[in-house]
């Protein structure tokens, strides 16, 4: 239950002969045409990341030097590339349950905080209106209808006759409103707990998904429970599983494909070493020419699940785009970095031709017929906004394309427009730097009720449901983050990298439209890569395993601290997150900032 600190992509301290200085003549001309990029390095020299500073009471473990004929088999292969790692049938019974049983526990506390009182507050609240409405409308015909003006108040009473025949100009993909649309579905549209079921099912099942991808990042069930438990307690993701808006599942579905691709790297180093080891001579060496570009690794069925999810993620808000070109390039990177490992001369044109072309067809095509796929009730309407656009502006230039699809994208270039051009003046507009501070949470309810009124015992009453994370967690991960950037810069630690790519997906796009009007709610869709900062800061505050006794309880006690500040923090603010009815005067003390009010 410890985080290896050296780097994962050049785990191994064996290294073929000839990337060692005296020997590198000896090892033969095929071997040496790839070892010293096997090695990560050029001869003579170490390889980044993969010596440690020997401590006080133990010398410097020295460097063991493979011989050629066994360089490039399987295991030494699988060692180089993917680290010495106990099989899972081979390890003890009970860290084969807590493998499993450490996130399920954790989902089932974010799930606690998330469905009780879910129904609460019993209205629709800031732009639920757009969305559940629009879910209902989905239900009735499969696709957006306008509203009579006060539907809001027919609807939160159960009636839907506010629901217009005229189509309705929305400006969000399909996806989030059809999962939305599920839970009305299960419980009826008239029930408030289904209006949000699918937002609180989603937020659950990320916390599972976190829990399981910080162990098989960081190799530690105890780092992926305490990955599992910020994530379940943080307010900033409990509001968004308790409120049905669009961000909720854009996070969720570029969660699911950053945890597709994460297993299609180790799956994708797994066949390399199989498939290069199948190319030695009976001599175990691997003729030169099989290691300028190395071999194809054929269909990776994750990229493939990973292409899925992007297009989910797109087709819920076109920010999902962000990350299908970032976690594409980073699972190419990947590649590259795999192929120089195990002794590639051409890594990085390999990587490109024999890795990237197949991703690229296999990610960003099934994204796209994803994407397309998400488009079906407006594609069968007949009523749809913009459906028979194309029949009413004839165009010879592109008269071969199907009229629905000149339809559909007319309706695009138009929601495009509105984007980038949305510029109206809102009380909680948030620029995106202020998020990695909380510099302007969302307040998306607000009641104030008197002494005997909603439960109030008080002169004064405040019923809130403000998009507020944990001021720990989201400053500590602010600072877990500008860390890691030293970390990747310093020791080109792959899963920093992988962190900090969710992150800048999620964050960095925002900053290239300073005057648009943006929330600090849409910070939620990189939120799972900021938990995971503070995860590896706290990992690497725990130390090594072989670290001195008294050198692992000194961590131990500052990230348990830590982890158990967190927890009680969430507990002090959860009121302002569900919509408790608190007194006035206990919501101000809250406040600690006077942006937040």
């Amino acid at each position: 239950m410890h985080i290896n600190t050296a780097d994962p992509d050049l785990p191994a301290r064996d290294l073929p002969a000839a990337a060692h200085p005296a020997a590198a003549h000896a090892a033969g001309s095929a071997h040496a045409a790839g070892s010293a990029h096997a090695a990560g390095s050029t001869p003579g020299r170490p390889r980044h990341g993969a010596t440690r500073q020997p401590s006080p009471e133990a010398p410097a473990e020295p460097r063991r030097v493979l011989d050629p004929a066994r360089a490039f088999s399987q295991t030494a292969l699988l060692r180089r590339l993917t680290g010495v790692r106990a099989s899972f049938r081979d390890t003890p019974a009970s860290l084969r349950l807590w493998f499993w049983l450490a996130p399920v526990l954790t989902a089932v506390i974010g799930g606690v905080l998330r469905f009780v009182r879910l129904g609460q507050p019993h209205s629709l609240v800031f732009d639920e209106t757009y969305y559940i409405k629009d879910a209902y409308s989905y239900l009735q015909s499969g696709y957006e209808r306008n509203w009579s003006e006060k539907a809001n108040d027919l609807f939160n009473q159960g009636n839907f006759s506010g629901l217009q025949s005229t189509p309705e100009y929305v400006v969000h993909p399909p996806v989030g409103k059809w999962m939305i649309a599920f839970g009305m579905w299960l419980f009826g549209p008239d029930s408030t707990f289904g209006w949000r079921f699918s937002a609180a099912l989603v937020g659950t099942l990320s916390i599972f998904l976190l829990a399981l991808i910080a162990q098989r990042m960081f190799r530690s069930t105890l780092l992926g429970a305490v990955a599992g438990l910020l994530f379940a307690v943080d307010g900033h993701a409990i509001v968004q599983s308790r409120t049905s808006l669009l961000d909720i599942f854009v996070m969720f579905w570029a969660l699911v494909a950053f945890g597709a691709l994460l297993l299609d790297r180790d799956d994708g180093r797994r066949r390399l070493a199989a498939r290069l080891s199948r190319l030695t001579s009976p001599d175990g060496r691997v003729p030169a020419k099989h290691l300028l570009y190395g071999p194809w690794l054929g269909m990776r069925w994750w990229r493939l699940a990973a292409g899925v999810a992007l297009g989910l993620c797109t087709g819920t808000k076109w920010s999902g785009l962000f990350f299908l070109a970032a976690f594409g390039l980073m699972s190419v990177v990947w590649d590259m970095s795999a192929r120089r490992i195990a002794g590639i001369r051409y890594w990085v044109t390999g990587a490109i031709l024999k890795d990237g072309i197949l991703a690229f067809v296999m990610v960003v095509p099934v994204a796209a017929v994803t994407y397309l796929a998400t488009w079906t009730g407006w594609f069968l309407s007949k009523h749809a906004y913009d459906r028979n656009w194309a029949a009413s502006h004839r165009s010879e230039t592109w008269g071969w394309v199907p009229a629905s699809l000149r339809s559909l994208w007319h309706y695009h270039l138009t929601a495009y427009n509105f984007h980038v051009g949305l510029e109206s003046d809102h009380p909680y507009k948030a620029n995106a730097w202020s998020w990695l501070v909380m510099g302007r949470p969302t307040s998306f309810y607000a009641q104030y009720p008197l002494k005997g009124q909603s439960g109030c015992t008080a002169d004064k009453c405040a019923a809130m449901v403000t998009s507020l994370g944990n001021p720990l967690i989201w400053w500590g991960g602010t600072l877990a983050l500008l860390f890691l950037v030293g970390i990747w810069l310093g020791r080109r630690d792959w899963r920093a990298a992988a962190i900090l790519t969710g992150f800048a997906a999620g964050f960095v796009p925002w900053l290239l439209y300073p005057e648009r009007t943006i929330f600090f709610f849409y910070a939620i869709a990189y939120e799972p890569y900021m938990i995971l900062g503070v995860t590896m800061v706290l990992g690497m505050v725990l130390g090594k395993a072989a670290d001195p006794p008294w050198r692992r309880q000194q961590g131990a006690l500052f990230a348990g601290i830590f982890v158990v500040l967190a927890v009680a923090l969430s507990a002090y603010f959860y009121p302002l997150w569900s919509a408790e009815v608190i007194p006035f005067d206990y919501w101000r003390q809250h406040m600690w900032l006077p942006s937040w009010i």
